[in-house]
């Protein structure tokens, strides 16, 4: 007898104030699911939004069967949101997007081959052959992710895998049960963070290329990337004296 409890595919969106951008990503992800022929469910994290995401989303479960909200009331920071989010979930697979929609919810069906291949972490990529970035990204972004990435190289490694900041990742239930209660990373660069530990544990990651529209309103700013090598001194500091092991 089949579970009704079962999902297949968890969809994680972390927020923090997105109350005009995330309606319409809600719209497009749940009328993309629900022509699927698996179960699915769409989980948002808010973490600590001072505006009516919260409200907003209570509003859309209304009309939307399979979505959810958790409302912190403190920012912790985005990774904090994913972490929880997925751990919460209940899906074979789970999938964290971003609230803009850079990435549309059918590029998931790229995956779909490599985890038949496999793969128990499939990664989106703006950085490798194939991908669509639409409009290019400006000079001063593209210069922040090149000086991210390679900052990442040396501190911590993954060289062989090229974005790891691109907000579209999915990965198997056993891999999000074993890796993220071991993530320490709250804010910049959680998503080294978790992707280091997976590789270290085994599981294997396939990097693909997907479509990105850039949006002009994104967060990250310059002093990001500051922010971001703060924490990834901090990854290796921990790897170093061995804290993701106890």
């Amino acid at each position: 007898m089949e579970d009704k409890n079962k999902v297949f595919l968890s969809v994680i969106i972390p927020a923090y104030n997105e109350e005009k951008r995330l309606p319409r990503t809600l719209r497009d992800i749940y009328d993309y699911l629900k022509k699927q022929n698996y179960s699915f469910e769409i989980l948002v994290f808010s973490d600590g939004s001072t505006d009516r995401t919260c409200e907003i989303v209570e509003e859309m479960k209304k009309e939307m069967e399979n979505l959810e909200i958790i409302c912190e009331k403190i920012n912790r920071g985005k990774g904090y949101g994913v972490r929880s989010g997925m751990l919460k979930a209940k899906g074979e697979y789970r999938l964290f997007t971003d609230a803009d929609n850079s990435t549309p919810i059918k590029e998931i069906e790229k995956m779909w081959p490599e985890f038949e291949k496999g793969a128990d972490i499939v990664i989106g990529s703006r950085e490798i052959k194939g991908a669509i970035l639409d409009p290019p990204q400006p000079w001063y972004r593209r210069f922040l992710g090149e000086g991210f990435k390679l900052l990442r190289k040396i501190i911590v490694g993954l060289w062989e895998i090229q974005d790891t900041q691109c907000g579209f990742k999915c990965f198997r239930a056993e891999v999000v049960e074993k890796i993220f209660p071991k993530c320490k990373i709250d804010r910049f660069a959680f998503d080294p963070e978790i992707l280091i530990l997976a590789k270290k544990a085994g599981y294997k990651i396939k990097e693909i290329p997907v479509y990105w529209r850039n949006d002009p309103h994104s967060k990250v700013k310059f002093k990001s990337i500051f922010n971001m090598a703060k924490d990834l001194v901090r990854i290796r500091i921990n790897l170093i004296l061995g804290k993701y092991e106890k």
